[in-house]
C-alpha cells in the first residue's frame, strides 16, 4: 500500500516531481528529505511557497536524490517562527523560512552524505519534550495514508482485531493510567469499562471531541491538521472495545484546514478497508462522519456537545444519566477528546505498563500544550506529566521575553486559574494544578510578565464567559453577567469593598448552583487571582491605582488617565 505518487490533494511543484516518503525510512533513491511543516500556523506564513520553492530549486540544481515534503506540526514549540522546516538525517531545523532565500536549507541538505543515519532535531526548544500523542507529527505527510502506514499506521487496530479481545483492549487502557485529556481528566478506562457494560437500544456511538474552545489553546487543532489518520486510529479501537458501530468527530467550523484533512484522512481509510465494514476482513464496522459546531463554547461540554450533533441548540442537560449511559440518540456513547485518542495506538502497540511508566503517580503518560503569552517561544509542545512549570516556561520557552519577571501562568483557559511565581517549581500534573487553584483543562498555557493586571486578566476571562454562555440556567447566565460587571468597577477605579465581597460571595454561588461545567469553573480566575494578588485588587479598589499600570484610573477632574500596554 506504498506509493511514490505525489499524496492526493498535493500541488507538484512546478517543474519538479517531490519523492514521496516519511519521516523515518526513506524511499530508495532518497538521499535526503526536507520536511516542511504545513500546520495551520506555518500555512499562515505561507509555507506552501516553500515547499514549491525548494522542490523547485533542486530540480533547477539537477538534484533528484532529495525529497521535500509537507509535514504537519514539528511540535517544537516555535509556532510563531514559522515557516519551519527539518533535515531529518542532521537534525537540523529551520525557522523563518521566505520563498527567495533558500539557500542556506540547500547548502545544508547538499553536505548529507548517502546512507546518513536520521537524528534528534537540534532545536533548543526539543529539550525536556516526549512525543506520544504527537510521535508522528512533522515526520508523515497528512493527506497521505501511504506515510502513516510505513510508520506502523493501523497497526494497534489490526493487532487488536485478531489478537485481542474487546476486553483485553480495555485492560490496556485501565493499565496504562489515561486519564481524558479533554479537561476533567476523568480516567479513560472507567469511562471505557461503563460504555462497554451498557445496554439499551441497539447500537452505540464513539464521539472524538474536537470543539476547541479555550483562549489561547491550539493543541487539538494541531493533531488533527498534523495526524488525522492517529485520531481514526485511537476511535477505531475504542469503537471496537466498547461495542460501537457508528462514530463522529465533532470539530468547529473554524478548522478548516483540520475538517478537510479529516474528511480526506476517512475516505483513505475506506479505500483501505480500514474504516467501514469488515475492516481488515473482520466482522468489525465502524464507520466515522465530521460534524461541524458553531463555535460555541459551551459544546464542549458532552451533553450540549449530544445536542448540536443531533441538530438541535447546544445546551447541557442535568446528569445523571451520564452519555456512557444514555448518550446520541439515548444509545450508550463513549466521548473522548483528540488527545485521548491519539494516545491509544501507541498503548495497544506497546502496553498499557509502558504508558504508566511515564509521567506522575496519578497522572500518567505525556501532555501537550499550547504554550502562548509573554515567552520567547511560543507553540505547540509535549513534555511528560510531571514536568515542572519552570522547565516548560525557561528549559522550553526560553524565558521571559526582555529578561522581565515571570508573574503568573494561566493554565485550563477560562475554567483555569492563574498560578504566580512562588510556584514554579510545581510538577504539572491534575494533582498539583487542582492543589493550587487550578486545573490542567485542554492544555492551554498563557505566561504573564510583571505587565499584566490580574484584575484585568480575571476581567478578560470572566467576558469571555458571559459571551459563551448558553443562556440555560441562572446562575451562569446572570450570575456571570454581575460577576463582569463588578470587575469592569475595580479595573475603573469605581469599585468599593463591598463591591469585593460580593463578588467573592457571587463567585461561590455561581460555582456551587450552575448546571454545567461552564458556569461551575467559571469563578476560577477569580479565585485565583485573589487568592495569590490580592493586594491588586485592594490596590484598585482603596487606591484608585493599577500596580502595573494596564487599567485607567480616575484623575482628580474626573476623567480617567490614558494607559498603554507593555
Amino acid at each position: 500500500m506504498t506509493s511514490d505518487a505525489p499524496a492526493t490533494g498535493a500541488r507538484p511543484a512546478r517543474g519538479a516531481t517531490r519523492r514521496r516518503t516519511h519521516g523515518l525510512s526513506p524511499l530508495a533513491g532518497v538521499r535526503a528529505s526536507v520536511l516542511v511543516c504545513e500546520a495551520s500556523g506555518c500555512r499562515s506564513l505561507n509555507s506552501e511557497q516553500i515547499v514549491d520553492a525548494l522542490a523547485d530549486r533542486f530540480t533547477a540544481d539537477g538534484v533528484t536524490d532529495v525529497e521535500v515534503k509537507r509535514v504537519g506540526c514539528l511540535g517544537l514549540g516555535m509556532c510563531a517562527r514559522g515557516p519551519l522546516a527539518q533535515v531529518p538525517q542532521t537534525g537540523a531545523y529551520f525557522e523563518g523560512l521566505k520563498p527567495d532565500a533558500l539557500n542556506h536549507v540547500v547548502d545544508a541538505v547538499a553536505q548529507i552524505p548517502p546512507g546518513t543515519p536520521h537524528t534528534d532535531i537540534t532545536a533548543p526548544t526539543a529539550v525536556l519534550q516526549m512525543k506520544v500523542a504527537m510521535e508522528h507529527s512533522g515526520l508523515v505527510d497528512p493527506e497521505n495514508i501511504d506515510d502513516y502506514l510505513r510508520l506502523g499506521g493501523y497497526q494497534a487496530l489490526r493487532k487488536a482485531v485478531h489478537e485481542l479481545t474487546p476486553s483485553a483492549v480495555i485492560a490496556e487502557i485501565v493499565a496504562s493510567g489515561l486519564r481524558g485529556r479533554g479537561g476533567g481528566g476523568f480516567p479513560t478506562g472507567l469511562k471505557w469499562t461503563t460504555v462497554a457494560k451498557s445496554s439499551g437500544p441497539e447500537g452505540k456511538y464513539v464521539i472524538c471531541n474536537a470543539d476547541e474552545g479555550d483562549p489561547g489553546a491550539f493543541m487539538d487543532r494541531t493533531l488533527l491538521e498534523s495526524d488525522p489518520h492517529r485520531i481514526l486510529e485511537g476511535m477505531a479501537l475504542a469503537a471496537y472495545a466498547v461495542g460501537a458501530t457508528e462514530g463522529y468527530i465533532y470539530c468547529r467550523a473554524e478548522y478548516p484546514l483540520a475538517v478537510k484533512r479529516l474528511r480526506q484522512a476517512i475516505r483513505q481509510a475506506e479505500r483501505h478497508g480500514i474504516l467501514g465494514k469488515n475492516i481488515f476482513d473482520t466482522r468489525f464496522t465502524f464507520e466515522v462522519d465530521v460534524r461541524l459546531g458553531a463555535g460555541a463554547f459551551v459544546c464542549g461540554e458532552e451533553t450540549a456537545l449530544l445536542y448540536s450533533i443531533q441538530g438541535g441548540r447546544g445546551m447541557p442537560r442535568p446528569r445523571p444519566p451520564y452519555p456512557a449511559v444514555r448518550g446520541l440518540h439515548g444509545k450508550p456513547t463513549l466521548i473522548n477528546n483528540v488527545e485521548t485518542f491519539a494516545a491509544i495506538a501507541p498503548i495497544i502497540n506497546r502496553g498499557g505498563a509502558w504508558y504508566a511508566s511515564i509521567g506522575a503517580a496519578k497522572s500518567k503518560g505525556t501532555k501537550v500544550f499550547a504554550l502562548a503569552g509573554r515567552v520567547v517561544h511560543t507553540g505547540i509542545i509535549e513534555v511528560p506529566m510531571g514536568t515542572t512549570l519552570r522547565e516548560v516556561v525557561y528549559d522550553i520557552g526560553g524565558g521571559i521575553p526582555g529578561g522581565r519577571p515571570f508573574k503568573a501562568v494561566q493554565t485550563g483557559g477560562p475554567s483555569g486559574g492563574c498560578i504566580p511565581a512562588d510556584y514554579l517549581d510545581m510538577p504539572l500534573d491534575y494533582e498539583s494544578l487542582a492543589e493550587k487553584g487550578s486545573i490542567m483543562g485542554s492544555g492551554g498555557m498563557i505566561v504573564m510578565d510583571d505587565t499584566a493586571c490580574m484584575v484585568d486578566v480575571a476581567k478578560f476571562f470572566m467576558e469571555f464567559c458571559v459571551e459563551e454562555s448558553c443562556g440555560k440556567c441562572v446562575p451562569c447566565r446572570v450570575g456571570t453577567t454581575h460577576m463582569h460587571a463588578l470587575l469592569s468597577k475595580m479595573t475603573e477605579g469605581l469599585a468599593t469593598p463591598d463591591d469585593l465581597a460580593a463578588l467573592e460571595k457571587l463567585a461561590g454561588m455561581v460555582k456551587a448552583t450552575s448546571l454545567c461545567g461552564l458556569g461551575q469553573t467559571a469563578p476560577n480566575p477569580v479565585f485565583s487571582t485573589l487568592r495569590y494578588f490580592r493586594d491588586e485588587y485592594l490596590a484598585h479598589i482603596e487606591d484608585q491605582h493599577c500596580p502595573a499600570g494596564v487599567c485607567p484610573m480616575p484623575v482628580k477632574d474626573g476623567s480617567h488617565e490614558e494607559v498603554s500596554r507593555a
